[in-house]
């Protein structure tokens, strides 16, 4: 009986040495006296005690916040960064064999492949188009980190800050194009308008009735608009005509004066 025990104890221990399980997000890379004998999982597994050793990766997406980097841009201004990134072991042996603490290589690299990136890209673009600089940003880092057995999912930059002097200059720039973009609708339709008034002219001019009418019409626009005052618009002919009117008397006057008795 005392044998049957200790042989039942030997195979208990044996077993609780060689049975591993692996979650199903989890591979075992397996090195069997040093050297890689591929991986194992998820689910359970044997391993031959004091032969064969596990490195387990999780192959699950990692987010990771990159630090804020300092750099300057293509045109020469100072501009503090910083970005979210998010990778996986694809190649679970090659992240074990190729790298040592893989997920710091990817960060540092992640880090120094941003500060390459702003410094080839002008602020406007970074302002403008960062869709087009994240692009460019994950080219970059699947091809620095795929000898990893690494897979970048995603890059995002997060926060762009610029000088203050600089942001001003901005705020400038954009009220200035603003202005100009005002100026230019607002002249567009005083030119349409004074079109429209010479059309307008052209058709009304030849009928005097219906220049009275439009004057009337314009009499009845203000008064409605304000009652308080009232605009008499008097034709022009009507002041030539007073002229005339005047210049005629004054003449009739003056003659009888100017005869010799």
């Amino acid at each position: 009986m005392d044998e049957l025990a200790i042989v039942a104890a030997v195979v208990i221990v044996i077993l609780s040495l060689s049975v591993r399980m692996a979650q199903e997000y989890q591979r075992a890379v397996i090195f069997r006296l040093g050297r890689l004998r591929g991986h194992r999982g998820p689910g359970l597994y044997f391993l031959i005690p004091l032969v064969e050793r596990r490195v387990t990766v999780d192959l699950r997406i990692i987010t990771q916040q990159l630090d804020t980097q300092e750099t300057l841009s293509s045109d020469g201004v100072a501009v503090n960064v910083n970005a979210v990134l998010w990778f996986r072991a694809a190649d679970p042996e090659r992240t074990v064999v190729a790298v040592e603490n893989w997920k710091n290589a990817v960060k540092q690299a992640a880090e120094t492949g941003m500060r390459d990136t702003i410094g080839q890209s002008e602020l406007d673009g970074l302002l403008r188009d960062r869709v087009s600089v994240n692009a460019r940003l994950l080219e970059v880092l699947r091809n620095a980190v795929k000898p990893w057995g690494v897979e970048i999912a995603a890059v995002e930059l997060k926060d762009l800050d610029i000088p203050e002097q600089m942001q001003r200059a901005i705020a400038r720039e954009a009220e200035a194009i603003r202005e100009k973009r005002a100026r230019i609708i607002k002249a567009e339709g005083e030119l349409a308008a004074a079109e429209k008034l010479a059309e307008a002219a052209m058709l009304i001019g030849p009928h005097p009735a219906a220049l009275e009418i439009r004057r009337l019409q314009t009499i009845s626009e203000v008064g409605a608009e304000h009652n308080s005052t009232t605009v008499l618009m008097i034709p022009g002919e009507f002041l030539a005509a007073a002229s005339a009117f005047a210049r005629a008397q004054q003449e009739l006057k003056s003659g009888p004066a100017s005869r010799p008795g």
